[in-house]
């Protein structure tokens, strides 16, 4: 049988190709077969090191040796190499590569001819390199263990948590993490409220020394001496609401510089703020513990919950309550201890040496009280000259 359509197949003509056409297609070719394709896949924390890119901005450092970088880099920042490194004709490293998370990290030994020296070398460094880690604490500490020296040690900061570190090439290394957005509940300014603010300032630093963290604030004129907390809330003015509905007092919110604020007072007496702000304008991280010490528990457990969402469950003291916050602790840990005259915020610091501590408060005119074994740890109560109580707990 006649095939129908053969009347319809047209000779096979080979046709000659637009040069340009074959020029782009050679070369789209070529850099798909020579550029590794990105792993749209990986579920890995850092990609891998053929997938990484070059930024637009690529630090180039030069060390005392290369080879001993990459392995310093390797055992204290994760890094991986990328590709072979490039050995000159008198030995030197001229270039050698490693990816560290998402970025790649250039370096090569010294050419003092071509003035490339390290910054042990030059006499210190002149720039400083941010490390974006998950942990800076073990990531810092790595570092000291692979031959890093300690600038700062890690800390809280209205920025995140890091320390610097100075590799053994003398380059400085700023490990850090940036801040978590607060919950709502974390205290994220602390400020000390009583009658003299400088009187109070002196003791506290007597007491605690370089631990007098920054983020605390003093205020004077007050007649009752606490520490007054200022809680993070997704809404201001929704959470004054919340206050005078359960029994408080609150002003009226206002925007400041950092963020939205209102000034409240709880309905055993307690002064409080609330605030809601951008990521970052800081946190009381100096406070290892937060308590309110308040008459009735019961009132204040129910105040609260409704001001903050805050849920509560025993703690290993008489009517004492620990603080819960969603499904976490809120920042610091804050608990709730009912049966004392009036109420007070109670705020606890960790010290090195607490007998010291505790002489240090006697000598700056306070009273220091006798260390006891607490569930938490050895810990004491101390008081400056105004009433103004804080608990100390050794590290």
């Amino acid at each position: 049988m006649t095939d129908p359509f053969h009347a319809l197949r047209a000779p096979h003509t080979p046709a000659d190709p637009d040069p340009g056409f074959a020029r782009a297609l050679r070369a789209r070719l070529e850099r798909a077969l020579l550029d590794a394709p990105e792993d749209t896949m990986t579920t890995t924390e850092a990609p891998t090191t053929t997938a990484v890119r070059l930024h637009t901005l690529t630090p180039y450092l030069n060390v005392l040796d290369a080879r001993a970088a990459v392995e310093f880099y390797a055992a204290a920042f994760g890094a991986v190499p990328r590709g072979e490194p490039i050995v000159m004709p008198d030995g030197r490293t001229g270039h050698a590569e490693v990816v560290l998370g998402d970025s790649v990290l250039m370096l090569a030994d010294e050419f003092p001819e071509a003035g490339l020296i390290a910054p042990s070398v030059r006499g210190g460094p002149s720039q400083s390199l941010r490390l974006e880690v998950a942990d800076p604490d073990a990531v810092v500490a790595r570092a000291l263990a692979a031959g890093a020296e300690l600038e700062r040690p890690v800390a809280d900061s209205p920025y995140g948590r890091g320390g610097v570190v100075r590799d053994p090439a003398g380059h400085r290394w700023m490990v850090s993490r940036e801040p978590a957005a607060p919950r709502p509940g974390d205290v994220v300014y602390a400020s000390a409220w009583t009658g003299d603010a400088e009187r109070s300032r002196r003791f506290l630093q007597a007491v605690l020394g370089a631990a007098l963290p920054g983020e605390l604030g003093f205020s004077g004129g007050h007649p009752r001496p606490t520490l007054m907390a200022c809680y993070a809330v997704p809404d201001v003015d929704a959470a004054a609401g919340a206050v005078r509905r359960a029994g408080g007092q609150a002003g009226d919110p206002a925007d400041q510089p950092y963020g939205r604020v209102a000034d409240c007072v709880d309905d055993q007496g307690l002064p409080f703020a609330l605030w809601t702000g951008p990521l970052g304008s800081g946190r009381a991280g100096g406070l290892a513990h937060l308590a309110l010490r308040v008459p009735d528990a019961r009132r204040a457990m129910a105040f609260y919950a409704a001001v903050l969402g805050w849920t509560f469950t025993p703690a290993r003291v008489a009517d004492g309550w620990t603080v819960r916050a969603g499904d976490a602790q809120p920042r610091p840990r804050t608990s709730v201890w009912g049966g004392h005259a009036e109420a007070a915020a109670v705020p606890t610091f960790r010290v090195p040496d607490l007998a010291a501590a505790v002489r240090a408060a006697r000598e700056a005119g306070g009273t220091g009280g006798e260390p006891q074994q607490r569930p938490f740890g050895l810990a004491a109560d101390c008081a400056d000259d105004q009433g103004l109580t804080v608990q100390l707990v050794q590290d």
